[in-house]
């Protein structure tokens, strides 16, 4: 049947706009959840409106559905292109050519980079391609020969479809607002790497990372301070009471802040004030220079 067969056409039409519009439907307007978005692709009209007719009822989590329609593969890459959002592809196998559905599928996964979206391929010709073979090769969720897929087993995909989707992007907002934090505690990082001395020691009291600014502050190499004693730095003797303090502090898991003396290599005195705080068995600490004293004479 004709895709454009004005006595068909009125009954699948939907309300839902692009997603780059104002979404007007009731549950939008009403401040509900938006709908879940289908895609149903098929060279067939009439695969449109049974489709859309048998899943009319179907609701998920609070939503309901919302279709969009599709009549050869490079149509439905232009709507999932322009629609990011669209959770489910009903994808037909056999359409301007024999695999059009099979080369939309993988080019969702390659050239569209859509690693959420379900897709559930759907034939009338199952002889024509093996099931095992295209389960195997292609990033598909689901396959299903149209004359066995009853309006039960319909709605039965779709809706697991529908809750795979909403885990896998749950988990994609969580990654992506990780990745922002992350993103933004490296800038931090950055920021205090430029304007402070930071060490960190391992469980047996050695130096095991430095940064560059403490390195140019003292003079030493990083060579020449990995692993070597931190009191490399520190005059001899170290005040007694200050040194108690501060592994007492270490060792409840408390922060310990103070002013200290340090020596550069060159023997001139840095007053600092370092922060040091556990880590794994070992010691961070973040330093900043109050000021440099000249060697006495």
């Amino acid at each position: 049947m004709n895709q454009n067969d004005d006595d068909t056409d009125w009954m699948i039409e939907d309300e839902a706009p692009p997603s780059n519009q104002p979404r007007t439907g009731n549950a939008s307007a009403a401040g509900g959840p938006p709908p879940w978005r289908v895609l149903i692709v098929d060279d067939d009209v009439d695969v449109h409106v049974v489709t859309k007719f048998s899943l009319s009822n179907a609701c998920f989590q609070g939503r309901r559905l919302s279709f969009l329609h599709a009549y050869s593969g490079e149509e439905a890459l232009n709507v999932l292109r322009n629609t990011p959002d669209i959770a489910l592809v009903l994808l037909d196998v056999i359409m301007e050519t024999s695999d059009a559905g099979l080369m939309v599928a993988r080019q969702i996964r390659d050239q569209l980079h859509n690693q959420l979206v379900r897709i559930v391929l759907r034939t009338g010709q199952p002889g024509q391609a093996l099931e095992h073979s295209i389960i195997l090769d292609y990033d598909i969720n689901d396959f299903w020969c149209k004359t066995d897929l009853t309006t039960r087993k319909l709605f039965t995909t779709v809706i697991s479809s529908l809750r795979a989707y909403a885990g896998l992007e749950q988990a994609h907002r969580q990654m992506v607002s990780l990745q922002a934090e992350l993103d933004e505690a490296r800038r931090l990082l950055s920021v205090v790497d430029q304007h402070a001395v930071i060490a960190t020691l391992d469980e047996r009291g050695k130096i095991a990372s430095v940064n560059d600014k403490l390195c140019a502050v003292y003079q030493f190499s990083r060579e020449e301070l990995l692993g070597a004693d931190p009191r490399l730095l520190h005059p001899s003797p170290y005040p007694q009471d200050q040194l108690a303090d501060a592994l007492q502090a270490l060792k409840d898991g408390e922060a310990w802040t103070d002013v200290i003396s340090t020596w550069r290599r060159d023997g001139q005195e840095v007053r600092l004030r370092v922060t040091a705080t556990s880590d794994d068995g070992g010691a961070v600490l973040v330093g900043s220079v109050l000021q440099a004293l000249k060697k006495p004479l």
